[in-house]
């Protein structure tokens, strides 16, 4: 038996990050393209930019910079701000699951 548990962030009531979220960011540095993390991911190009877009307006930073086709094609990296805030919302999940493994552990007396 084991316990699961889903972490998000909300802002003003509405949804910003969470797991799906940050797997769209993570195939985005990944492949350096929208498109193929959305493909990645099983959701349109036009769903991910509206996350994208959904988010920095939540969040209030860029988290992507995006570069137009053309003759050597377009291109999106993540910012320094998105990287960091990967890095702390993997350490909250860390923390969260470390302290709901404890506790399931307690109540329910085993060992995880």
């Amino acid at each position: 038996m084991e316990i699961k548990s889903k972490l998000w962030i909300e802002v003003e009531g509405q949804a910003v990050f969470g797991r799906g979220r940050k797997f769209l960011l993570e195939a985005i540095d990944k492949h350096g393209s929208i498109n193929q993390a959305a493909n990645e991911i099983n959701i349109s190009y036009r769903k991910a930019w509206g996350y994208i877009k959904a988010m920095e307006e939540r969040l209030g930073f860029k988290l992507i910079e995006r570069q137009t086709g053309g003759k050597n094609g377009g291109g999106a990296v993540l910012t320094p701000g998105a990287r960091e805030f990967l890095i702390k919302y993997e350490a909250l999940e860390k923390g969260i699951q470390e302290l709901v493994d404890k506790r399931f552990s307690k109540i329910f007396g085993t060992n995880s």
